[in-house]
């Protein structure tokens, strides 16, 4: 059955029981906005788009990624900034043809997502299209702190990450390569290119342990580490050995994709990690671990105090050769 086939009102009786509703909703589905509780009189706001054929393909995941996906990106965001994910909203662009399966399995990845994040998603819009898209808008609570920025780090300051580096670049030239992942490794790079779990509480915690500055790494270290370096008007220099595990981590998937680990992980983007600054000596968050220094001069990004040896910084929207 194609969207085309049922109304907006039967489509959303079917999609909106797959939809958790948060602790933070005061007012959730079936009126012309909801109501979520802001405590502290502030909330975070922000917003991600997925365009098929751009940033998914449905012959490389299914309708529930595609939901998660979206979710992760989201609340990576807010945890970015010291928040905790309180709501999200979905805006979604159908062609007539899509099947309503998709749409169902899209609703059910996005509701284990916030369900597994404890966030409400609490309504949304839906809409006709050339293609589908998927924009999600979330909310946070920040608790009564300052939001963390990107433009505080100083010099002197750890640079500090907390997830998984080079993971989804892995299980995209995988599936790029249609390489098989019979391994482990293989099974988890997969898993993380389709369903990335960023360190939600991580944000929180690093708030509260004094981060001088923090941002979700969603293009790729060296590119989300250089908005740091400029936002903040220093240098942040990688340490190698720091590094080593997680380069070592990708080296035989990257041989069966004719790829550089290294690559992977400086460039890797949607592993939606975090990226953060702490005060020289100070004890790090769990699960943050020390990878480099902040330093004085311009906005810049080095490796073991030299120009990365990889071509390239990241992932960038409007190139062609990225999907």
């Amino acid at each position: 059955m194609q969207v085309s086939e049922v109304s907006e009102e039967e489509l959303l009786a079917r999609i909106t029981p797959l939809l958790p509703r948060g602790g933070h909703t005061l007012l959730g589905t079936g009126d012309d906005a909801a109501v979520v509780a802001a405590p502290d009189g502030r909330f975070v706001v922000t917003t991600d788009v997925l365009v098929a054929g751009r940033d998914f393909r449905d012959d490389w995941t299914t309708g529930a990624d595609v939901g998660w996906r979206a979710t992760a990106a989201n609340v990576a965001d807010v945890a970015a900034m010291g928040g905790l994910p309180t709501a999200l909203v979905t805006a979604l662009v159908l062609p007539a043809s899509t099947a309503v399966d998709w749409v169902i399995d899209l609703a059910t990845g996005l509701g284990e997502a916030c369900t597994q994040w404890r966030v409400g998603a609490v309504g949304g819009d839906l809409s006709g299209g050339d293609q589908p898209m998927i924009a999600i808008t979330a909310h946070g609570d920040l608790q009564g702190r300052d939001p963390v920025l990107r433009s505080t780090a100083r010099p002197g300051d750890q640079l500090a990450h907390a997830g998984v580096l080079g993971s989804s670049a892995a299980g995209w030239a995988l599936l790029a390569g249609g390489h098989d992942a019979r391994t482990a490794a293989g099974r988890q790079a997969l898993a993380g290119f389709r369903r990335p779990q960023p360190p939600v509480t991580a944000g929180v915690a690093a708030a509260q342990a004094g981060a001088t500055a923090m941002m979700d790494v969603s293009d790729g270290l060296l590119r989300d580490a250089g908005r740091i370096a400029r936002a903040s008007e220093v240098s942040l220099d990688l340490d190698p050995t720091a590094l080593a595990g997680d380069v070592a981590a990708l080296a035989d998937l990257a041989a069966l994709c004719h790829s550089d680990p290294l690559a992977w992980v400086l460039t890797g983007g949607e592993d939606h990690g975090l990226l953060a600054t702490f005060p020289p000596g100070a004890s790090l968050p769990e699960p943050f671990r020390p990878i480099g220094t902040v330093r004085g001069g311009p906005g810049q990004v080095t490796y073991g105090g030299q120009r990365p040896p990889v071509s390239g910084t990241g992932w960038d929207h409007f190139r062609s050769d990225q999907m």
